[in-house]
């Protein structure tokens, strides 16, 4: 396994990013601290989060997932060690929410006390935000990398239009440039990344960190039907990936795991490793041996011939 530099920055990760949506939601503290230590004692080395996890879950109001991380490389002493990734944005509550500079400015301030650390090396602009000027947002964003708080910007679901502007405006205007996109982006959902954003983050030698990798769990294969959409707290959304293309893509999974002893999960991120627009597919898990499937992806002997089968199967 080996390193990846992180589109245009001097950041080199390991290619696969740990989600941490499932921190303070799914999976408790100690629970988190044991799949942190799993995924980093493989030798990874790259964390993805957000002020806004997991403010969705009963008696939450966000934050939870970066203060989890917070106290675990505070028990590890092992902040140099890693990569960590948050975003700003969302909506926060009590209008806390946005690219506004003043906005930013603030919750930097809360995201770096809640990961306990002085510094983040990849700072994400989480949703698009039409009402504030890009140019202010980036103008916030100069600032927080001269006062050494940030180290690298980057963007996730913006539209291709959207973050070409974004970039064209940050070159003209000498402010920082986005440096890595998030898309949704997995063997089902392919056409939105590939139609549009795929060229625009080749073309600008992006790093490209897709999530929802495995289709929330859809891509596992532990998904077939109706019965069993209660085995998760996301199996309500599965009805929609059963479709004959999604039974066609999770065919095609189960061939190649079989001719390759291993697991669809595995196969998926196998996939998305070897896009040549891909640098680290974003994946959670809530137990050690989900954990197994996603850090055996990079070391998967994969052939040519597999991945076009799937790339052809899976075709949108």
């Amino acid at each position: 396994m080996e390193k990846r530099k992180l589109g245009t920055t001097n950041l080199e990760v390991y290619p696969v990013t740990f989600g941490g949506n499932v921190f303070g939601w799914t999976i408790d503290e100690k629970k988190s601290f044991e799949i942190l230590d799993g995924f980093t004692g493989a030798g990874f080395n790259f964390i993805d989060t957000a002020d806004v996890y997991s403010r969705w879950a009963p008696d939450n109001e966000g934050g939870e997932s970066e203060k989890i991380i917070g106290n675990w490389m505070k028990s590890k002493g092992n902040r140099k060690d890693l990569v960590i990734a948050t975003k700003v944005g969302s909506d926060m509550g009590n209008g806390k929410k946005g690219l506004a500079k003043k906005y930013i400015l603030q919750a930097v301030e809360d995201s770096l006390k809640r990961l306990q650390t002085d510094y983040i090396d990849l700072y994400q602009t989480h949703f698009d935000d039409e009402s504030t000027p890009i140019e202010e947002t980036l103008e916030a964003y100069a600032q927080l990398i001269k006062e050494g708080k940030v180290l690298h910007i980057g963007a996730s679901n913006l539209t291709a239009d959207r973050l070409k502007e974004s970039l064209d405006i940050a070159a003209a205007n000498n402010l920082p440039a986005y440096e890595t996109f998030q898309p949704h982006y997995n063997l089902y959902e392919r056409e939105i990344f590939e139609n549009g954003l795929e060229p625009v983050c080749l073309g600008n030698n992006l790093g490209v960190l897709n999530y929802f990798s495995l289709a929330s769990g859809f891509l596992t294969g532990k998904y077939r039907g109706e019965a069993d959409f209660n085995k998760s707290p996301r199996g309500g959304d599965m009805g929609k990936y059963l479709d004959a293309r999604g039974l066609k893509i999770l065919a095609a999974l189960d061939n190649v795991a079989e001719e390759l002893n291993s697991t669809p999960a595995t196969v998926a991120l196998s996939w998305l490793i070897n896009r040549p627009s891909v640098t680290a597919p974003i994946v959670s898990a809530t137990s050690l041996n989900q954990l197994d499937s996603i850090i055996k992806a990079p070391d998967l002997e994969i052939t040519a011939d597999e991945l076009h089968f799937l790339t052809s199967e899976s075709a949108w």
